[in-house]
């Protein structure tokens, strides 16, 4: 049986950490890992023997270079890379923080599938997984770059859905809501780390590996089963405007 071939975007941190960890160790996936750190990339290519290839996904030079370097054929895309930046009102947000979310969010997440698609098509079973967000299904206050960004996202996967169909090529969305990771509120508030930890508060998150595990579920389905969208929010969390936060030491 082949060697099924993943690539995984945003893998230096977090959810795309995670999953590079959960393909490699659990269903003995071969794995590039991408992101632009190379310290963190060298450390997870120690642990899992996972290939990496250092790019910015926002960079069109890297992402073609990206494509050329990788081993094909290419089964599985996991475009993971994303992050929020600021919380604020529409009216005092920054327009630079809202084009950059969409760069990275949107824009970085379509350059990659185009470069990636010949390779997943010519696999003869690829699957485009994207990880879009809750945020991307229901706005919320304060937060409105990145919603809009997310919903941008989250449209743009179910279009490329509908135009792959009859293709072989499997287009899977995952949509988290409030995961805690080390890294995505503490960007967000611009490393302030009382305001990240107060996110959480009271609350019991999900993990990066519980959407990691949720992404190797879906890949790893029968390829005929296509896994349209999978929302996953924590117990406490019904919605951006329903999350009952408790005391600490309350189970």
């Amino acid at each position: 049986m082949e060697q099924l071939h993943a690539v995984v975007t945003g893998a230096s941190s977090g959810i795309g950490y995670e999953t590079v960890r959960s393909l490699t160790r659990d269903h003995g996936m071969r794995v590039t890992a991408v992101a632009r750190r190379r310290d963190r990339l060298d450390e997870l290519a120690a642990q899992t023997g996972c290939a990496v290839v250092q790019a910015d996904i926002t960079s069109q030079e890297d992402v073609d270079r990206l494509a050329r370097e990788l081993d094909e054929p290419v089964h599985v895309l996991v475009n993971n890379a994303g992050g929020a930046i600021g919380w604020d009102t529409v009216a005092e947000s920054s327009l630079q923080a809202w084009s950059d979310q969409y760069e990275l969010n949107v824009v970085g997440t379509v350059r990659v599938t185009q470069a990636l698609l010949p390779a997943l098509t010519a696999s003869g079973r690829g699957d485009v997984v994207v990880v879009t967000s809750t945020a991307g299904h229901e706005p919320y206050e304060n937060g409105a770059g990145y919603v809009a960004a997310k919903h941008a996202a989250v449209a743009m996967t179910r279009t490329l859905r509908l135009e792959l169909t009859g293709t072989g090529v499997r287009v899977i969305e995952i949509a988290p809501g409030m995961v805690r990771t080390e890294e995505f509120s503490l960007n967000r508030f611009g490393g302030d780390d009382r305001a990240a930890d107060a996110v959480y508060e009271g609350i019991e998150p999900l993990t990066a590996h519980d959407i990691a595990e949720a992404i190797t579920w879906a890949v790893t389905r029968p390829h005929h089963v296509n896994i349209d969208q999978l929302v996953i929010r924590p117990r406490e969390q019904a919605g951006a405007a329903k999350t009952v936060r408790r005391p600490s030491n309350t189970p």
